[in-house]
């Protein structure tokens, strides 16, 4: 199983969120991408999102400003 990074720091939302959508795209079934994001915005939209599209969102940090997704496709 691969683990693959995604940086979406100073973005806004809905940014983080597109780029999100955009690199699950890209990964296989059954591995995970950790995102980065310092828009408070994402600690919702992410998990929201992900639900909703059938992705599961396996920890959500906070270190500091910034928000660390890990994220199971």
């Amino acid at each position: 199983m691969s683990q693959h990074q995604l940086d979406c720091r100073n973005l806004l939302c809905p940014m983080p969120v597109i780029r999100t959508q955009n690199a699950l795209k890209d990964i296989a079934e059954g591995e995970t991408l950790e995102v980065v994001c310092t828009d408070p915005g994402t600690l919702n939209d992410i998990p929201t999102w992900c639900r909703i599209n059938g992705h599961t969102v396996l920890s959500t940090e906070e270190q500091g400003h910034e928000i660390i997704f890990q994220i199971k496709k």
